[in-house]
């Protein structure tokens, strides 16, 4: 074996060590961040996190949010329709 061959079996093995600490790290990153939003024990109490990673409190329930979303939209929606007939008027 001449010193390349030497070179390129340490090479293998130490880049081998490092790709599967990395891989590892990402696996475990993953599954807390999936423990945490489905409320596991690890996740604060009265808590959530939603599908972007921000922390949402607890004071209602995913039902509650997306009604008061829906609502927030049609809001939106008719101040949008009535600053459209207001422009129209003038």
């Amino acid at each position: 074996m001449n010193a390349n061959q030497i070179i390129n079996m340490i090479m293998r093995v130490i880049m081998r060590k490092a790709i599967n600490k990395g891989v590892d790290a990402g696996i475990s990153g993953a599954a807390k961040l999936a423990q945490r939003r489905k409320g596991a024990p690890e996740a604060p109490q009265g808590e959530w996190i939603d599908d972007h990673g921000n922390v949402q409190p607890a004071a209602q329930t995913q039902a509650e949010q997306e009604r008061a979303e829906r609502q927030q939209k049609r809001a939106a929606r008719q101040a949008i329709r009535a600053a459209r007939r207001a422009s129209r008027m003038q």
